[in-house]
Protein backbone atom coordinates (compact mmCIF):
# COMPACT_ATOMS: atom_id res chain seq x y z
CA UNK A 1 0.00 0.00 0.00
CA UNK A 2 1.34 3.33 -0.98
CA UNK A 3 0.93 6.24 2.02
CA UNK A 4 1.24 9.54 0.20
CA UNK A 5 3.13 12.48 2.71
CA UNK A 6 0.96 15.36 3.10
CA UNK A 7 1.97 18.83 4.54
CA UNK A 8 -0.18 21.69 6.75
CA UNK A 9 -1.10 24.71 4.41
CA UNK A 10 -0.06 26.77 7.05
CA UNK A 11 3.20 25.30 8.42
CA UNK A 12 4.48 22.43 5.91
CA UNK A 13 4.74 20.57 8.94
CA UNK A 14 4.02 16.61 7.76
CA UNK A 15 0.43 15.81 8.65
CA UNK A 16 -0.92 12.59 10.55
CA UNK A 17 -4.45 11.25 10.97
CA UNK A 18 -7.00 11.24 8.25
CA UNK A 19 -6.67 11.57 4.63
CA UNK A 20 -8.27 14.09 4.00
CA UNK A 21 -6.34 16.96 6.83
CA UNK A 22 -5.09 19.55 5.76
CA UNK A 23 -3.78 21.28 8.81
CA UNK A 24 -1.30 19.86 11.35
CA UNK A 25 -3.39 21.66 14.32
CA UNK A 26 -6.23 23.69 15.12
CA UNK A 27 -4.00 26.71 15.21
CA UNK A 28 -2.67 26.61 11.84
CA UNK A 29 -6.18 25.90 10.38
CA UNK A 30 -7.00 29.26 12.08
CA UNK A 31 -3.75 30.92 11.06
CA UNK A 32 -4.40 30.12 7.25
CA UNK A 33 -8.34 30.79 7.17
CA UNK A 34 -7.76 34.67 9.29
CA UNK A 35 -4.48 35.19 6.54
CA UNK A 36 -7.28 34.42 3.89
CA UNK A 37 -10.52 36.37 5.55
CA UNK A 38 -8.09 39.57 6.16
CA UNK A 39 -8.80 42.01 3.47
CA UNK A 40 -12.55 41.65 3.19
CA UNK A 41 -12.10 41.59 7.27
CA UNK A 42 -10.50 45.14 6.89
CA UNK A 43 -13.16 46.61 5.15
CA UNK A 44 -15.63 45.48 6.83
CA UNK A 45 -14.46 46.32 9.98
CA UNK A 46 -13.86 49.83 8.96
CA UNK A 47 -17.44 50.01 7.16
CA UNK A 48 -18.83 48.67 10.52
CA UNK A 49 -16.48 51.40 12.46
CA UNK A 50 -18.15 54.69 10.17
CA UNK A 51 -21.32 53.50 10.89
CA UNK A 52 -21.07 52.73 14.80
CA UNK A 53 -19.66 56.40 14.57
CA UNK A 54 -22.21 58.09 12.82
CA UNK A 55 -25.20 56.50 15.08
CA UNK A 56 -22.90 57.74 17.92
CA UNK A 57 -23.07 61.10 16.36
CA UNK A 58 -27.09 60.76 15.81
CA UNK A 59 -27.61 60.20 19.05
CA UNK A 60 -25.42 62.16 20.88
CA UNK A 61 -27.11 65.22 19.11
CA UNK A 62 -30.76 63.96 19.46
CA UNK A 63 -31.31 62.98 22.99
CA UNK A 64 -34.63 64.03 22.67
CA UNK A 65 -35.68 61.64 19.43
CA UNK A 66 -36.11 64.80 17.24
CA UNK A 67 -34.05 67.58 16.39
CA UNK A 68 -33.08 69.85 13.88
CA UNK A 69 -29.40 70.18 13.34
CA UNK A 70 -27.03 72.23 10.60
CA UNK A 71 -25.42 69.96 8.34
CA UNK A 72 -22.14 72.35 9.57
CA UNK A 73 -22.81 70.10 12.94
CA UNK A 74 -22.89 67.40 11.66
CA UNK A 75 -19.59 67.52 9.70
CA UNK A 76 -18.04 69.09 12.74
CA UNK A 77 -18.73 66.25 14.79
CA UNK A 78 -17.09 63.85 12.67
CA UNK A 79 -20.21 62.32 10.69
CA UNK A 80 -20.13 60.52 7.25
CA UNK A 81 -22.52 60.70 4.84
CA UNK A 82 -21.29 58.18 3.09
CA UNK A 83 -22.32 55.63 5.26
CA UNK A 84 -25.46 54.64 6.14
CA UNK A 85 -27.38 51.37 6.98
CA UNK A 86 -30.45 51.92 4.63
CA UNK A 87 -32.85 54.50 3.35
CA UNK A 88 -36.42 55.15 3.38
CA UNK A 89 -38.49 57.29 1.43
CA UNK A 90 -42.08 58.43 3.08
CA UNK A 91 -45.87 58.98 1.25
CA UNK A 92 -45.08 62.45 1.34
CA UNK A 93 -41.56 62.22 -0.74
CA UNK A 94 -39.16 63.12 1.79
CA UNK A 95 -36.06 60.87 1.95
CA UNK A 96 -35.36 59.20 5.56
CA UNK A 97 -31.01 58.51 5.71
CA UNK A 98 -30.42 55.75 8.47
CA UNK A 99 -27.96 54.49 10.49
CA UNK A 100 -29.58 51.94 12.44
CA UNK A 101 -32.16 53.25 14.25
CA UNK A 102 -31.48 56.88 14.03
CA UNK A 103 -31.97 59.10 11.09
CA UNK A 104 -31.63 62.46 9.02
CA UNK A 105 -34.14 64.24 6.88
CA UNK A 106 -32.44 66.84 4.70
CA UNK A 107 -34.56 70.32 4.91
CA UNK A 108 -33.89 73.27 3.36
CA UNK A 109 -30.99 75.48 4.17
CA UNK A 110 -28.67 73.00 4.69
CA UNK A 111 -30.72 71.63 8.23
CA UNK A 112 -31.75 68.24 8.86
CA UNK A 113 -34.06 66.69 10.47
CA UNK A 114 -33.16 63.72 13.20
CA UNK A 115 -35.57 61.76 14.26
CA UNK A 116 -35.53 58.05 15.58
CA UNK A 117 -37.13 55.42 14.11
CA UNK A 118 -39.13 53.66 17.37
CA UNK A 119 -40.43 50.38 16.07
CA UNK A 120 -36.37 49.69 16.40
CA UNK A 121 -34.83 51.61 19.14
CA UNK A 122 -34.34 50.00 22.56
Amino acid sequence: METFKRFCLECDKRIVGRADKKFCDDACRNNFNNKQNCVANKTMKSINYALRKNRRILLSLNPSGEAKITKQQLQKAGFDFKFMTHVFTSNSGDTYYFCYEQAYVPLENNYFALVVDQEYAS
